[in-house]
């Protein structure tokens, strides 16, 4: 990252203590990489065993305490805990007086902007949400991996500056969502990356099915040239008997799918109309071919036209 990105440094919160509620796969990765900014880890919650791991291994001599410690000993925050589990804690912490004044909290949940935050801010604290749009392993490859990391932020306007540099401290690039959309920017991100996981194990399950030994190495460089046409060419990018309008071939698809792997039917089913409705809209499959298709996705759960060769 080159130095003109940076903000400048007055405009940079001063070095912080920092904690984490919610030693997860997200919470002690951010952490350590604002110790790497500077910033100063002091204390960390966790529950399960493979929490304590986690804070272990990312923030070695870290002590481990009840969450409310953590918020007496930490200037900044991090809110690191499931979606609908965050609502409850908030309104927990600063029931039982842990929120102090002048606080800067901050969640990571993609669904939330900061109103979620208003008991805190009520009780004095400084709110921020700072989601980063990355899939996380609960180790250290994560915190790398933070580098070029899209953030969705929303922030109060006097918070913008704070918020900006926490999130280029840590090696991101900040995304400014309006707190009405965080739904839709959240539902966005869960369609196209936890949706890939399934489909990609599916179709990894089918070809170890089909008597392919290495299906990991068959379909990636598959997937990466398809993810990197469509992240340049949209809908342009869309290629396969769908697009085509290859009718017979969708519903020996179909056919083999219901005797092998019957699960995987209705998502297939499902994403092939999707696929046909993109490639129509966009002159991609032809008219005279999208009728027959278009009745075998129709009747392909019924078996009707599904067991056409």
């Amino acid at each position: 990252m080159s130095t003109s990105q940076l903000p400048d440094p007055k405009d940079r919160p001063a070095r912080l203590t920092v904690g984490v509620v919610g030693a997860g796969r997200v919470g002690p990765a951010l952490a350590a990489s604002l110790q790497l900014a500077g910033h100063r880890p002091v204390a960390v919650s966790g529950v399960s065993d493979a929490s304590r791991r986690r804070a272990a291994q990312l923030l070695p001599d870290v002590p481990l305490v009840p969450p409310a410690e953590v918020l007496e000993r930490a200037d900044l925050v991090l809110l690191t805990v499931p979606d609908d589990t965050l609502p409850g804690l908030v309104e927990g912490l600063v029931e039982t007086g842990s929120v102090r004044p002048g606080q800067l909290l901050v969640h990571t949940s993609g669904r939330y902007g900061t109103k979620v935050l208003d008991p805190a801010l009520r009780a004095g604290a400084l709110p921020l949400a700072l989601h980063p749009a990355m899939t996380f392993t609960g180790t250290p490859v994560d915190v790398q991996r933070l580098a070029g990391c899209s953030f969705g932020v929303t922030a109060p306007d006097q918070l913008r500056l704070a918020a900006e540099a926490l999130v280029i401290e840590m090696g991101g690039e900040p995304e400014w969502i309006a707190e009405e959309r965080r739904p839709l920017y959240h539902a966005a991100l869960a369609l196209g990356a936890n949706h890939l996981v399934t489909l990609v194990a599916q179709s990894m399950e089918l070809l170890r099915e089909a008597g392919v030994e290495a299906p990991d190495r068959m379909l990636g460089p598959l997937l990466g040239a398809a993810l990197d046409n469509a992240l340049r060419s949209g809908d342009a990018a869309l290629t396969g008997p769908v697009a085509r309008g290859d009718a017979s071939t969708v519903a020996a698809h179909v056919a083999e799918l219901r005797k092998h792997a019957p699960q995987t039917v209705a998502g297939y089913l499902a994403m092939a109309r999707a696929t046909a409705d993109r490639a129509l809209a966009h002159g991609l499959l032809k008219p005279e071919l999208a009728e027959d298709l278009l009745g075998v996705l129709a009747n392909g759960t019924d078996g009707t036209k599904g067991d056409a060769g």
